[in-house]
């Protein structure tokens, strides 16, 4: 069964042909009709689908619209062009820090980005000390979380995001930041989600991560599907170019 269907997905960005030194320039262009815009493609024609147990990977250079993609699978962005249609729940985990405040301590944080991802109070409060046993954070609960590392972030977004078996989890770079024992820990969790039938796309620029923990990848190069099959087969094609 597939929970990810991306049927013919094209995005379109409208970007600014000027440099304007100030909000005031810009919206005085603005108002004269001479703000002129151009352009710019993220993604063109993207088909793939995304089955039910997969740990999908996607791969590409910096601007390739990997993390483009993610977003509109995670209903952030509307696609200019085709449709997305996904099945059951999903945890995104796509940018760290969005939805959390970084002047709030993580206690409170906790809550905050908890009710953002759409659970009580309540169930907030059973959870807690499973959350913060994950993250290994005790000892900062009541720091503020601009006083925190990424990886300190990291911690507590991928706690949060995984307390629940969502049918789909999304994480962009979430692998990346941190240190290597945490990393190990991540990776051990999202198996568990798999073995209950959680499915998982993952971006990270660590092609050796994505050749360890995914069984299918879609290559992505300037917006355009590259190439779509089994892990082995599109990571060694991908590596040709890149060396």
């Amino acid at each position: 069964m597939n929970m990810i269907e991306i049927n013919s997905v094209s995005m379109r960005f409208n970007m600014a042909k000027e440099k304007h030194e100030s909000l005031k320039e810009y919206f005085v262009a603005l108002a004269k009709g001479k703000l002129q815009f151009e352009e710019f493609y993220a993604l063109r024609d993207v088909t793939f689908n995304v089955e039910k147990g997969d740990f999908y990977g996607l791969v590409g250079l910096n601007g390739s619209g990997k993390s483009t993609l993610l977003k509109i699978i995670a209903g952030v962005f509307k696609p200019t062009l085709g449709t997305v249609n996904v099945r059951g729940t999903i945890a995104p985990l796509i940018e760290l820090g969005a939805g959390f405040d970084m002047d709030l301590t993580a206690r409170e944080n906790i809550y905050l980005n908890g009710t953002v991802l759409g659970f009580t109070p309540k169930y907030i409060d059973s959870k807690f000390d499973e959350i913060v046993d994950f993250s290994e954070l005790w000892d900062f609960l009541d720091v503020p979380l601009k006083n925190y590392s990424s990886g300190m972030v990291s911690r507590i977004a991928f706690a949060i995001a995984t307390i629940t078996k969502p049918d789909v989890l999304i994480a962009d770079e979430i692998l990346s930041v941190g240190d290597f024992l945490f990393q190990q820990k991540c990776e051990q969790r999202m198996r568990e989600l798999m073995a209950d039938g959680t499915t998982v796309i993952l971006v990270n620029h660590s092609i050796e991560q994505i050749e360890r923990l995914c069984n299918k990848v879609t290559w992505l190069e300037k917006g355009r599907v590259q190439m779509t099959g089994d892990t082995q087969t599109v990571c060694e094609a991908y590596k040709l170019t890149t060396r």
